[in-house]
């Protein structure tokens, strides 16, 4: 009878943990699809052949931090490409100074980079980051940074290592160890006017609470949880990448997205142009970060 009652037990735990598995898993082939927004114009010129995912070739992304606000179209305040090679199983990832100072392509005319999102969407973010950079870019992920304060409450909070006492939106921030829930992280994030490095601090703060909020991704041991994240990115999240390429990435690039590398761009100078301030990149500097990202997508030998 014991025996039974164990084979029962035993029989119901596995029908619910299946249960579960397939539910996280059909529900996250249905936010997929909430999330999938294919691009207007996907083919890249720096590409002379599209790219076959079944065959693992390096690819490049685009993530992007929208600020959109109600009768507004807002801006991409973040921009970050990342490249991953899954032969030598690297990444290379760099943030766009806000402020940079180039052409929109689609618009032919100079302006901050960031404007571009205002101006064509991401379809005109891509083109352009595409001629700054002379790379192809294949995939884009774009979060609406109001849905950042979603994700961090969906993770608990995040634990961070601050090196930069401030007060910003009635939030005070001390040096060392803190604790950030959502909005105190979207604040902390978004701060660069008392911050003596400006942009570059900012940049440099995303990427750590970026980096604590996968950290605390990978702790999670129940699948429920993922539903609470699931939510918050289908309403905040778009992105061109399918389902079916998503799993791929993940199951042939994991151990390349583990080995991270930053490059900077943040050898350049402010430039003010009928009084409103633009960062102007060094020319060699920006050769130099063009030429190592086309070797890391074998592009160039």
């Amino acid at each position: 009878m014991l025996g039974h009652k164990l084979i029962t037990i035993v029989s119901f735990l596995f029908l619910v943990t299946g249960f579960a598995i397939y539910h996280v898993y059909s529900t996250v082939e249905s936010t997929v699809e909430q999330m999938h927004e294919p691009l207007k114009f996907p083919e890249s010129t720096f590409r002379s052949t599209p790219i076959l995912i079944e065959e693992k070739p390096p690819l490049s992304f685009l993530l992007l931090g929208v600020d959109e606000r109600e009768n507004d179209r807002g801006r991409a305040d973040t921009m970050i490409v990342v490249t991953v090679n899954p032969t030598d199983n690297t990444t290379k990832i760099i943030s766009i100074p806000r402020d940079t100072y180039t052409t929109l392509i689609g618009l032919n005319k100079e302006d901050k980079i960031n404007h571009s999102y205002a101006f064509g969407g991401v379809e005109m973010v891509k083109a352009t980051v595409e001629n700054l950079m002379q790379i192809p870019i294949d995939y884009t992920v774009s979060i609406n940074m109001e849905g950042f304060i979603g994700l961090v409450d969906a993770v608990e909070g995040v634990d961070v290592e601050n090196n930069l006492t401030f007060e910003v939106d009635d939030f005070k921030y001390q040096l060392g160890p803190i604790h950030l829930q959502g909005e105190q992280a979207l604040a902390f994030v978004r701060m660069r006017y008392d911050d003596p490095n400006g942009d570059f601090g900012r940049q440099e703060r995303q990427k750590i609470v970026l980096n604590a909020i996968f950290n605390k991704l990978k702790s999670f041991n129940s699948v429920w949880k993922y539903k609470e994240l699931l939510a918050v990115a289908g309403d905040n999240v778009h992105t061109n990448l399918t389902f079916d390429e998503m799993k791929k990435i993940f199951k042939d690039y994991k151990e390349a997205f583990s080995h991270l590398e930053s490059l900077s761009l943040q050898e350049g100078h402010g430039q003010i142009s009928d009084g409103v301030w633009y960062y102007v990149l060094d020319t060699h500097e920006l050769e130099k970060i063009q030429l190592q990202l086309q070797t890391h997508l074998e592009l160039k030998d």
